[in-house]
């Protein structure tokens, strides 16, 4: 068991994150903006997520256009959303959009 611990230790290291379920940007990464390490009971997965270099329409979008994106992503995206923190959908849903 501490055998694996200390695994999991080293992966949040090499990644950079602080812990468990906490995005970080990634941006020298070639394709993806933020990575996170996922923790769902005891299920563990690295998952990068995000188009680098484009940015969502954020939490508060203003124009028309920004509303009619942020709304689309959510619409085309919801069964993955759906799917919680083990899925990359949910967290480009949570930090990008």
């Amino acid at each position: 068991m501490a055998e694996i611990l200390s695994d999991l230790g080293k992966i949040k290291k090499r990644i950079g994150v602080s812990g468990y379920n906490k995005p970080k940007r990634t941006p020298n990464h070639a394709t993806k903006s933020h990575v996170v390490v996922a923790k769902s009971g005891g299920q563990t997965k690295t998952i990068r997520f995000g188009q680098q270099g484009v940015s969502g329409a954020g939490s508060n979008p203003k124009t028309p256009k920004q509303k009619a994106r942020r709304k689309s992503f959510k619409a085309r995206h919801a069964k993955n959303i759906a799917k919680g923190k083990m899925s990359a959908a949910y967290w480009a849903n949570k930090v990008k959009w």
